[in-house]
């Protein structure tokens, strides 16, 4: 081997240095191996045991020598890079490549294979470890120029070929001189993602359980007398009736203090002296750091910080929070908080209420994450005055660590919670979000009310991207992806409760009954302006009794012209004019008999001022006939079935949460609800989301298309970026904008300056009559409308003629700087537009150029990379898209070509993430083809990482 040079020969490269969650749930943080770890580097090499040095070195190695430790811990960070993975500052594995040629030697670039090696300490085998530092030194050695890793293996050494083999990357496998030898193609792939991304899945998932189903919990800062956060807490944990080990913990507790409210009380966690899972941590900000470090260095999993103090209180608290979240990844802990309103988990076999909610809500199916306390408190409220239950709470505060994004990767396979409740004020990485959004409203709704919509900037206490695009479009975006996007808490408990208890509707037909005229018809109201379609209300007059009631419901049921059933309930009025309730339990009974008669469709009842029935709906616990010797169940307001639904599957059509292949056991329960209005919206909701459901079968494809030159785009992008001055990016000018779309297929008419008439002569005849004669200076362009634009120029007259007419009246060349454009068949001008959003990611933009998407906002967004069939509803789902398909008579315009252009633009984008903006304006799309007739183009230095990169957590 060659021997490195005593200085690493470029500068430390921090952006390598990230936080992993491995498969146990526990993190590790990985980073570079510089010149001051070698002691650290003996240390770990002493704990691993011969025969993993041997299975690395392919013979007894029991000690390093000096030159060893030199050659292990100076790195160039190009052709010769270490990675150490570390848990408390300690290695735990380590990885390195060097860089090699044919033969197999040492060398430099433009040598593009290396030899990799790994070594993991014993006590850390099995964690993922190892597949974890993979994937981020390829990244390192792609990002260096290596495209292939070699490595040999000795045959024994199962689980290292194990790492390599399951990684999904494309290899080859040989033996050679007793050892197996690998060859590992670095491009990721379709498979190596999806791996990385399903270990991302369960070691997130796993990382959250640990938290919220702990074998023990240690309340730290529980007070010596009644009241205060932490005695809450651990009272709360008390009543609950928490299946674990239950501890107190408090500094100040007299050593004649052995317990509190009955639960062995201690010092520190060190003097408890058995295995603590979780810790709530309620104490002042400034004494939480030696808490931490008491959590961590006796092997507590997870942390629930309710302390507040943080990044909420401004530039020093959000120091303390970043020091927070450093401190504890470091000994492997995840973080709940800080600023936190607690956990809670119904599951019978955990029981677990961490929080500040007195009363902890009845076990269900829905699962809840706020960031906001208050709202969390109000939500829980709302839902248990409801009745609805759950599976799980999760209130996160700050948000420094653990966010929705891992609630999402533990609920997505959860099998007790079939919806997903969250109330969100940021979203740290929106990518990652949209994306397990996407995944796991494939298989049960995800609900979200976003707060702080427009405000501009994030909430404080949370460290975030901030979108530049209007809070319509972030709805639009989500609901791309399957997400159920609401406005107001109440719409979140309202959707909820009907995707917890009601099959999804087949479509959006809706059939309304009642005993009032008056209600059915604001009901059928609201219908028309949710899209649904509703048939004429069937009023059964005040006089109807539950029995007409039963029938007409399951009449409607029957109807295979009905998608979906509204009930509309009013006060009978008596013979003498006296307003009477109705028996209430009579009525509540029929619907629910109608319900189990008839085949499965959604049911909602609207009542107005009847508590009689309400109370009986609250009572109502089921739709099928009670099982033999069963005890009964406790009442939950509002519904009509409290059992349980089976785990999630992918619904067959029509099918709905907690649906599967059929109704769940028990029967469905009727959400009611006391305004048409919030129902129908709740059932649109619900329609709309189950269209998509039905829908993501076929999905569509990312077409690949002949003339792509990615190659040359990269390399042309890259001398752009190291011309350009400016660190924020550079925009290409005309020519180079021009090439590097045509690298792509994306044809732009050529424009030529005409600073003077005889100029203007000259281009047109270049580019050949008839010409256009436009205007480019920034205050005229795209804005035909004053008359800085000349069409159909049929010769070197009419061109001057036109020229002279632009000077005189806009002012001089030098100001209107003209330039002259060969004309093109006529048809509609349009605009697409693709740009890097901080706060969403990739997006690509469509509408009608000027007024339409200008003034009026109708511009279609879609996420990049966008499929066909993404981009074919894109186009349509504009207000003024009866202009491209033959409105008043008009010819139809190319649509097919302008979805290839749009599908060319998303893959242009998605290629190169240097590509910050594009912008092709006008773009005139006619009967036959279409015509870019502008382009801009915008670069910047791609981010160090990217949602497609080794899997990392947050950094704040």
């Amino acid at each position: 081997m060659r021997t490195p040079s005593d200085q690493p020969e470029h500068v430390y490269p921090d952006h390598w240095e990230a936080d992993v969650v491995l498969r146990d749930g526990g993190t590790a943080r990985i980073r570079p191996i510089t010149t001051d770890d070698a002691e650290r580097l003996v240390s770990f090499y002493e704990q691993v045991s011969d025969e993993s040095k041997y299975y690395r070195f392919f013979a007894p190695y029991p000690r390093l020598s000096a030159k060893d430790v030199h050659r292990f811990t100076h790195h160039d960070y190009v052709d010769r890079v270490g990675l150490a993975a570390t848990v408390g500052g300690e290695f735990i594995a380590t990885v390195r490549y060097d860089r090699i040629n044919a033969q197999g030697m040492p060398a430099s670039a433009p040598a593009d294979e290396a030899e990799v090696a790994f070594l993991v300490q014993d006590a850390h085998q099995g964690r993922g470890v190892a597949s974890a530092l993979l994937e981020h030194i390829a990244a390192v050695a792609r990002e260096r120029g290596i495209r292939r890793f070699a490595a040999e293996v000795l045959p024994a050494n199962n689980k290292m070929i194990k790492v390599f083999t399951d990684a999904g990357y494309t290899q080859k496998r040989s033996f050679e001189d007793g050892a197996v030898r690998l060859h590992l193609d670095l491009e990721p792939t379709d498979r190596s993602l999806a791996v990385q991304r399903a270990r991302e899945q369960r070691a997130e998932a796993r990382s959250v359980q640990r938290l919220l189903a702990p074998g023990s919990v240690a309340v730290i800062g529980a007070g010596r007398t009644p009241g205060g956060v932490g005695r809450t807490v651990l009272r709360n944990l008390l009543d609950a009736g928490y299946t674990g080990r239950t501890y107190a913990v408090n500094r100040a507790l007299p050593d004649a203090t052995t317990s509190l409210d009955g639960v062995p009380a201690f010092r520190s966690v060190a003097d408890i002296g058995e295995p603590v899972d979780l810790a709530v941590v309620a104490v002042p900000a400034e004494r939480v750091p030696e808490v931490v470090a008491d959590c961590g260095e006796h092997d507590v999993q997870g942390l629930v910080v309710l302390s507040a103090g943080y990044a909420e209180q401004g530039a020093e608290g959000r120091a303390r929070q970043r020091e927070l979240v450093r401190q504890a990844r470091s000994y492997g802990m995840r973080i709940i908080g800080p600023n936190a309103f607690g956990i809670i988990n119904t599951a019978p076999g955990v029981r677990l209420n961490a929080s500040l909610a007195p009363h902890p809500p009845v076990p269900g199916r829905t699962g809840l994450f706020t960031q906001s306390g208050a709202i969390g408190i109000a939500l829980l409220s709302g839902l248990h005055r409801r009745g609805a239950g759950l599976s799980s709470f999760v209130s996160a505060g700050n948000r420094a660590d653990v966010s929705g994004n891992d609630i999402l990767q533990y609920w997505y396979d959860d099998p007790d919670t079939d919806v997903v409740l969250l109330y969100l004020e940021s979203i740290g990485n929106p990518r990652k979000f949209t994306r397990l959004a996407r995944r796991t409203a494939a298989v049960k709704p995800v609900v979200v009310v976003k707060g702080a919509r427009h405000s501009g900037s994030a909430p404080p206490g949370h460290a975030v991207p901030v979108t530049r695009i209007p809070h319509t479009t972030v709805s639009a975006l989500l609901r791309q992806a399957g997400v159920i996007r609401v406005d107001t808490v109440t719409e979140l408990v309202d959707a909820g409760l009907l995707l917890a208890g009601q099959p999804l509707p087949a479509g959006p037909r809706v059939a309304i009954l009642g005993n009032s005229e008056s209600l059915g018809l604001l009901t059928y109201d609201a219908c028309l302006t949710e899209g649904l379609r509703p048939r004429r209300p069937r009023d059964l007059t005040t006089a109807a009794t539950p029995h007409d009631f039963r029938t007409a419901l399951a009449e409607a049921l029957r109807d295979d012209a009905c998608d979906a059933v509204v009930v509309t309930a009013i006060p009978w009025v008596g013979e003498n004019g006296v307003t009477e309730p109705g028996d209430g339990e009579d009525l509540a009974e029929a619907l629910r008999a109608a319900t189990a008669e008839a085949p499965a469709k959604p049911v909602l009842v609207v009542h107005v001022e009847m508590g009689a029935l309400a109370d009986a709906l609250a009572a109502a616990t089921s739709t099928a006939p009670p099982t033999p010797g069963a005890a009964p169940e406790a009442p939950r307001p509002e519904s009509l079935s409290s059992a349980p639904a089976p785990a999630p599957a992918p619904a067959a059509e029509g099918a709905g949460a907690g649906a599967g292949a059929g109704a769940p056991e028990g029967g469905y329960r009727i959400p009611a609800y006391p305004a048409a209005e919030r129902a129908v919206r709740a059932l649109a909701e619900a329609v709309r989301y189950g269209q998509w459901r039905r829908q993501i079968a076929d999905p569509g494809r990312v077409p690949e298309y002949e003339g792509i030159d990615e190659t040359g785009a990269a390399a042309q992008i890259e001398r752009a970026l190291a011309r350009g001055a400016d660190e924020r990016g550079v925009t290409l000018a005309p020519g180079d904008a021009r090439e590097l779309l045509g690298r792509y297929g994306i044809a732009v008419r050529p424009t030529l300056p005409a600073p003077t008439p005889d100029e203007a002569v000259r281009a047109a005849a270049g580019l050949g009559y008839p010409v256009a004669l436009k205007t480019t200076a920034p205050h005229l362009r795209h804005r035909p409308d004053l008359g800085g634009v000349r069409l159909d120029l049929a010769g070197e007259e009419q061109l001057r003629t036109a020229y002279d007419e632009l000077t005189e009246t806009l002012g001089k060349p030098e100001e209107l700087q003209p330039v002259v454009q060969a004309m093109v068949p006529r048809g509609v001008d349009t605009v697409v537009r693709a740009a890097i959003d901080p706060g969403v990611g990739a997006v690509l933009s469509f509408g009608l150029a000027g007024a339409p998407s200008e003034l009026l906002g109708d511009t279609a967004h879609r996420l990049v990379p966008a499929t066909d069939r993404d981009v074919a509803e894109q186009i349509r789902s504009i207000r003024t898209a009866p202009l491209l398909f033959g409105w008043r008579g008009s010819a139809p315009v190319d649509t097919a070509a302008l979805e290839e252009l749009l599908l060319r633009v998303s893959r242009l984008v998605d290629d190169h993430p240097e590509i910050v903006a594009v912008g092709l304006e006008p773009v005139v799309v006619a009967p036959r083809g279409l015509s870019v007739l502008g382009a801009t183009v915008r670069l910047a230095p791609a981010p160090a990482w990217t949602d497609l990169g080794p899997r990392r957590l947050p950094s704040y």
